[in-house]
């Protein structure tokens, strides 16, 4: 299938990265885990997202799943749903930089009347190669923005 046009610039990071991570908040004791995300192309002018989680032991955690457009240069939007009762809408840049392809943005969040509340978030993606770093800060139950989860990942398919 071929790539739309518009998502050039995105096309190395399209497949699939697992790899070590690392969360911590401040109303929560540290953890690692293990991550996968999936960048898919279907053929439209934005690529299918999906990322999954798991404990050291193998034990499901967490998942979202979504979508990454890039509607005009360097300007990129994710849109993303959570099983939590959370929704974001993020918006931010791309950039390269030294070698280096960096997503940066920043997230307006929706929650069910049941979820726990989050507020905001910043995610950011540096890609280098076939390794993909990411972090992801919030601001939720009452905290200021926070550094809440790290990873380095590496890519296991095209």
């Amino acid at each position: 299938m071929d790539l739309h046009a518009q998502l050039e610039p995105l096309r190395p990071l399209i497949g699939t990265w697992r790899g070590a991570a690392f969360g911590r908040y401040p109303t929560i004791t540290s953890f690692e885990y293990t991550e996968e995300l999936t960048f898919t192309n279907v053929g439209k002018p934005f690529l299918a997202y999906e990322q999954r989680t798991w404990s050291l032991s193998g034990q499901a955690m967490h998942m979202e799943t979504g979508y990454l457009r890039l509607p005009a240069p360097r300007i990129i939007e994710f849109t993303l749903a959570q099983p939590t009762g959370q929704t974001e809408l993020a918006e931010g840049t791309m950039v390269m930089e030294g070698g280096e392809l960096i997503l940066a943005v920043r997230g307006k969040v929706m929650n069910t009347a049941t979820a726990k509340i989050v507020e905001a978030t910043e995610r950011e993606y540096r890609l280098s190669g076939d390794r993909l770093a990411t972090s992801f800060a919030m601001a939720a139950v009452g905290q200021s923005m926070t550094n809440h989860l790290s990873s380095h990942l590496i890519r296991v398919s095209d």
